[in-house]
């Protein structure tokens, strides 16, 4: 008798162990139906947050900037943004860390107007112009700075302004309030549509993304505090599951079957066009949730080019990732 009710306390007290820390949790994101988020939005949609015992509430910003701020002022547990703003933070003595990778191409695109296409042929003609971006401070806005740090031009020589990231951003285009756009799908897709922009440089594959950036540079991230990671690991371990279990799911799906899942807002009353959207798109998205070795090296060396602070700080890229959950969430 003895022995079994010491076995029914190992087993009770393995089953606290792994229950989450922290079942409620708020992720932030800066623009939720864009496509390069779309596994976030898979996740939930198919209640696999809820599968894992978590009740994920998932607060929408304008820009990854903003999204960035949430988690820094304390009103959201992790975000769902690009990777290079755990690079840059880190610099600045904030330790953050990408516990699984959803994007492994950007899918970061700029276009110029078409009205403007034959005096703006690469990103050396942006000198003066305006140029559209999420919002200040986001990974569209790094990828211009990057692009004009290439063709040896300062981020001071075009203006930055920040046009949302969905109906906003097409608006802004449309009444003329830029002259340049840096963005992702479904905006850049739908510009493309009614004839308003013409792309420059794209990185929605893997032949674009690596002739950009020279190497693999990983995107979408669900990352946080590291101190957030070691206090409640298990309620980490779930979301990336969820995660993990999204990426799989969408292997092999058609684009069809993504977009049936997905809210009817964001077809943004082109169901069609969406579709097509989302079908070009399926091959942006990681397989498997894994960070590749280099990913970080790449992101680091792009963001270098343009930020002489980062340049000068010291920065640990073996601190900006993990891929034991991940590994965890595959072996299941």
């Amino acid at each position: 008798m003895k022995k079994w009710v010491g076995i029914l306390i190992l087993v009770l007290g393995l089953a606290l162990a792994a229950a989450p820390e922290k079942k409620n949790v708020t992720i932030a994101v800066g623009g939720k139906s864009l496509v390069v988020y779309l596994p976030l939005t898979v996740a939930e949609q198919l209640g696999y947050f809820a599968d894992e015992g978590l009740n994920v509430r998932i607060e929408d910003f304008k820009g990854g900037s903003a999204a960035l701020k949430a988690l820094l002022g304390g009103s959201a547990d992790l975000v769902v943004g690009y990777f290079d703003h755990i690079v840059r933070l880190q610099a600045q003595g904030r330790d953050l860390e990408g516990v699984v990778l959803m994007g492994k191409y950007p899918g970061l695109v700029l276009g110029v107007r078409s009205d403007l296409a034959d005096k703006v042929r690469s990103p050396a003609d942006l000198k003066g112009l305006k140029v559209g971006v999420t919002k200040p401070g986001s990974s569209t806005n790094y990828f211009v700075f990057y692009l004009l740090a290439k063709e040896g031009l300062k981020p001071s020589d075009v203006a930055i302004i920040g046009v949302g990231g969905g109906s906003s951003a097409i608006a802004a285009v449309e009444r003329k309030q830029v002259e340049a756009i840096s963005h992702v799908e479904p905006v850049i897709s739908t510009l493309e549509s009614r004839g308003l922009i013409k792309v420059l440089v794209d990185t929605r594959n893997k032949e674009g993304s690596e002739a950009v950036f020279g190497g693999p540079y990983p995107a979408a991230t669900l990352y946080t505090h590291r101190s957030f990671v070691e206090k409640n690991p298990e309620t980490t371990q779930r979301l990336v599951n969820a995660i993990v279990r999204a990426l799989q799911w969408m292997q092999g799906k058609s684009a069809e079957e993504v977009v049936a899942v997905m809210p009817k807002e964001y077809y943004q009353n082109d169901p069609e066009l969406y579709t097509t959207i989302v079908r070009n798109s399926l091959g942006m998205f990681s397989e498997n949730g894994l960070f590749p070795e280099e990913g970080p090296r790449t992101a680091y060396k792009v963001l270098t080019m343009f930020d002489e602070k980062l340049a000068a700080a010291k920065v640990d890229l073996s601190r900006t990732y993990t891929n034991a959950f991940v590994e965890r969430a595959l072996s299941r």
